[in-house]
């Protein structure tokens, strides 16, 4: 099953819409994605966050 709940992420308020009731803007699911030890891409999310943060490796 799908997560229903939602969250805006400029006012803040959980809602099960789409989009959010009180500002319009587009909402996200409020959980985290599931973890697994097992992650085959989590080298590259790792490596473009040090990217975007401009850190280097060592």
């Amino acid at each position: 099953m799908r997560f229903r709940i939602r969250k805006c992420p400029e006012c803040g308020r959980y809602t099960l819409k789409e989009t959010c009731p009180v500002c319009g803007a587009k909402t996200r699911v409020a959980h985290p994605p599931r973890f697994s030890p097992e992650d085959p891409y989590g080298e590259y999310r790792r490596r473009l966050k040090r990217e975007q943060l401009g850190l280097t490796k060592g």
